[in-house]
């Protein structure tokens, strides 16, 4: 149980994140320089780049992940939904290990893409004995769970299915939610259900997650946790990026998750549900998959979990459970050809950037690649003038050429070092240089999915025009509620 008490000291330091300044960095022993090569070895490790060979709504989406635990606590999964034309994809960030983000990344996305099916199509495969990977089809996914228990997982995805095939269709927003609380009663029932320390691993340790559901013109988030998404939006007519935050992270700073969670207990448990910023102290999110230690009554946590692993794993002040939820709240935004980017991350990349930050980053990043496509002349009778200023346009573009191809990493690279000045390799390098046992003190997993919009396509689908914006700059407004 040293790890559940770990995460707890180390999140508290690391909450802090902005307040430690590259000179407190150098107050640690001198660390080895590295190289402009091998910090570029290291932040591209994890890329993968998805360009969709089908026109769409999506063009392709970019994502990257740099660890800071060992092993990685987040978890990513994208995929495309089977039986008709959508996309779904989610961040997973684990804490007190990765088992639950690991179990939860690949489960979620296979049980929302069954409950977001008509219920006659749903049917339909069941008739043709589906399993849990017949309803998506997943781009970047080269692991499966071990076989010990597979089995199992198989077996509440088959009662899931065969229950909703019973119930009318919901709406998408419905099914999202409904999707997220039955997947975390399953986790329950199969660790309570088992003698497999592995099984109970998965329920003690939590994961917060934030998903991406998409079919047609809709756009859904689903958020449990402090995970963010923020969408990329072009003004046609000042050519500004514009953030607009598509969820709202569960944590101390959201005074209205605050109050529902200490209306849900008795009077005088108000100065120890939530302590120092933490629930029951402890605990940052204040929605989690798993961390069923905060979930289940204490007489279950004597009989099932102190055997395993010692009475260390029982909260303080713990009289009224549950204490927490897996409950997601879930946005949805029909998308416009003036939105051209989403962003999905872990907090580890919000400890360093805002959502401002992000969106003017990634629309910089779009700009500057430009350049390094081959140079397409307009359409009809061209002037010399106009080739002229087209060629003029594309050489001070050279000074913007961006470093990284992808903007995942594009984004990585500017939290890690970015100043005043500009990028500074020496701070990347400290980050990226800091032993196993300190590295956590300042930095969390990073982990990040961009996924770019075809405003053509959107565009037709709305009967709009598209006008020809001149090149957008990178100011950014206030971030949209």
């Amino acid at each position: 149980m040293l790890k559940f008490v770990l995460h707890d000291a180390v999140g508290y330091v690391r909450s802090n994140v902005r307040e430690f300044s590259l000179n407190a960095l150098r107050l640690l022993p001198q660390l080895p320089q590295l190289s402009p090569y091998d910090v570029n070895i290291t932040l591209k490790e994890n890329e993968f780049v998805y360009n969709f060979p089908v026109e769409g709504i999506i063009r392709s989406y970019e994502t990257n992940q740099l660890g800071s635990n060992s092993p990685c606590e987040d978890s990513r999964t994208e995929a495309s939904l089977l039986h008709r034309n959508g996309f779904i994809c989610g961040i997973f960030d684990g804490h007190a290990g990765a088992a639950c983000g690991q179990v939860v990344s690949k489960r979620l996305l296979r049980y929302i893409s069954a409950a977001t099916l008509p219920r006659q199509v749903l049917r339909e495969q069941m008739k043709q004995e589906c399993t849990s990977q017949s309803f998506l089809k997943c781009h970047n996914d080269k692991v499966d769970f071990v076989s010990e228990i597979r089995p199992l997982y198989e077996q509440s995805f088959q009662r899931y299915i065969k229950r909703l095939s019973g119930e009318p269709s919901r709406d998408v927003a419905s099914e999202l939610e409904q999707a997220f609380i039955q997947l975390d009663s399953d986790l329950s029932e199969e660790a309570l259900g088992s003698n497999d320390a592995r099984i109970m691993g998965v329920a003690l340790s939590g994961a917060v997650a934030c998903l991406v559901h998409l079919e047609g013109l809709q756009l859904h988030v689903a958020s449990t946790g402090d995970c963010g998404a923020v969408l990329g939006v072009l003004d046609p007519e000042t050519n500004q990026w514009h953030p607009k935050k598509l969820n709202i992270e569960h944590n101390v700073e959201n005074m209205t998750e605050v109050s529902r969670i200490l209306g849900e207990h008795p009077q005088e448990e108000r100065e120890t549900v939530i302590r120092n910023g933490r629930l029951l102290s402890q605990l940052a999110p204040l929605r989690a998959f798993g961390d069923f230690r905060y979930k289940w009554p204490l007489e279950t946590l004597h009989q099932k979990v102190v055997p395993m692993f010692g009475e260390q794993v029982l909260p303080p002040n713990y009289y009224t459970p549950p204490y927490l939820t897996a409950r997601p709240d879930v946005q949805q935004h029909e998308l416009c050809s003036n939105d051209k980017f989403l962003v999905i991350a872990s907090d580890g990349l919000w400890d360093f950037l805002t959502p401002s930050e992000v969106v003017s980053l990634v629309g910089e990043h779009i700009n500057s690649k430009k350049i390094l496509e081959p140079m397409r002349l307009p359409p009809g009778d061209v002037k010399l003038q106009q080739i002229s200023e087209q060629l003029a346009e594309r050489k001070a573009g050279l000074t913007r050429k961006p470093i990284d191809q992808n903007a995942a990493t594009h984004l990585i690279r500017h939290a890690l070092g970015a100043t005043d000045y500009g990028i500074e390799h020496s701070k990347i390098s400290y980050y990226l240089s800091l032993p196993q046992d300190v590295v956590r003190l300042y930095r969390d997993d990073i982990t990040i999915t961009v996924i770019f919009f075809n405003s053509e396509h959107i565009a037709r689908l709305k009967g709009e025009s598209l006008p020809t914006p001149s090149p957008p700059t990178t100011t950014t407004q206030a971030p949209a509620a």
